[in-house]
């Protein structure tokens, strides 16, 4: 059986699929795992300890030794991607009473400002160049749930004790620290972090009854396509004004699979969530899956249209020599991928 295959086939598969099945488990049979022990380990009960561990191998990617443009682009995406994010959740918190059209500002806001890094890389290495990759340094910063609390704390939308917000960056931090010390240790952490996340998605889904995805189901796909929109449009504009071709933008119109345990973590934290985490965890999963199908569409279009940008500027002779000359030709240059993602963390 090739399940593995069929898992991957799936876009954010190796987060959607495990939180699928956690969900069905926990509306047909809920108590299935909850005989104690190490078994009960696997239930709800042990996502906070997944999540601490995702996040300190997220943190260790987090280089310091990136080309300044790389950081400059790299923040100037992050910026416009969190930016967006907020200025729409908080416009929904405080127009709309915090729902427009079934999707909360906690849905909002934690599918909007966090990138699926892994697509990133991938489609800015196959349609880009390193540099396009390696802004992925700065942007890195949102991935986890700490951007979407800050948020909600700086607004008056959450109370969250700053203690429990330093909770959630200190894996990271820890996991940045160490990332940078040891090259070694940064490479062992970065190849097994997709070992965490089905542990980390399953256990979410033990949270969440699928009475919640029929009535999430259609909200979901339009925060999708939202997402995909809005961010792409900004970031993109945003990469070209820094100096970019777009490529990197485009890539960072997504929402992380990650993201649909960000709504958790923030009820975890502030239980006046607790009601609508379910709901906005089903929302922000099915963004990730309808932004995982339409971004590589956009960064593809993007690549293509920086490529024929970059052939009408190039100058061009026939190369038909003069008498009694030499013949001198220019060839068109056209914007090349690559697969070198060395800069990238």
């Amino acid at each position: 059986m090739r399940i593995y295959q069929f898992v991957n086939k799936v876009p954010g598969g190796l987060m959607v699929v495990p939180l699928f099945l956690g969900m069905l488990l926990n509306t047909f049979a809920p108590n299935a795992l909850k005989i104690g022990g190490f078994t009960q380990a696997l239930t709800n009960q042990g996502y906070p300890t997944f999540l601490a561990m995702y996040l300190f191998t997220v943190g260790t990617k987090m280089t310091l030794r990136a080309a300044p443009g790389m950081l400059k682009r790299g923040s100037g995406i992050l910026l416009a991607k969190v930016g967006v994010a907020v200025l729409i959740a908080l416009s929904v918190a405080h127009f709309f009473n915090g729902n427009l059209l079934g999707l909360s500002t906690l849905a909002v806001l934690a599918a909007m400002n966090d990138t699926n890094g892994g697509m990133f890389l991938a489609l800015t290495s196959t349609f880009g160049n390193k540099e396009d990759a390696g802004t992925y340094v700065m942007q890195s910063i949102e991935t986890g749930p700490f951007v979407t609390m800050l948020v909600l704390v700086g607004a008056g939308l959450a109370t969250i004790p700053w203690l429990t917000m330093l909770s959630v960056i200190a894996p990271i931090f820890a996991g940045a620290l160490l990332g940078n010390l040891d090259s070694e240790l940064r490479e062992f952490f970065g190849k097994h972090e997709p070992l965490i996340v089905p542990f980390m998605a399953f256990t979410l889904g033990q949270g969440i009854d699928l009475k919640a995805v029929f009535t999430a189901g259609i909200p979901g796909i339009l925060l999708g396509i939202a997402v995909f929109v809005v961010s792409g449009l900004v970031c993109v504009f945003v990469d070209r004004l820094l100096g970019g071709s777009g490529v990197a933008g485009a890539a960072a119109s997504s929402t992380a699979g990650n993201a649909a345990g960000t709504p958790q973590a923030v009820a975890l934290a502030d239980h006046s969530y607790s009601a609508i985490a379910p709901a906005a965890t089903v929302q922000v999963a099915a963004s990730v899956i309808v932004t995982a199908l339409l971004t590589p569409i956009l960064t593809a279009w993007i690549s293509r249209r920086a490529a024929a940008r970059q052939q009408q500027t190039t100058p061009i002779s026939t190369g038909v020599p003069e008498a009694g000359e030499g013949s001198v030709s220019y060839a068109s240059t056209a914007a090349t991928s690559t697969h070198d993602v060395t800069a990238a963390p």
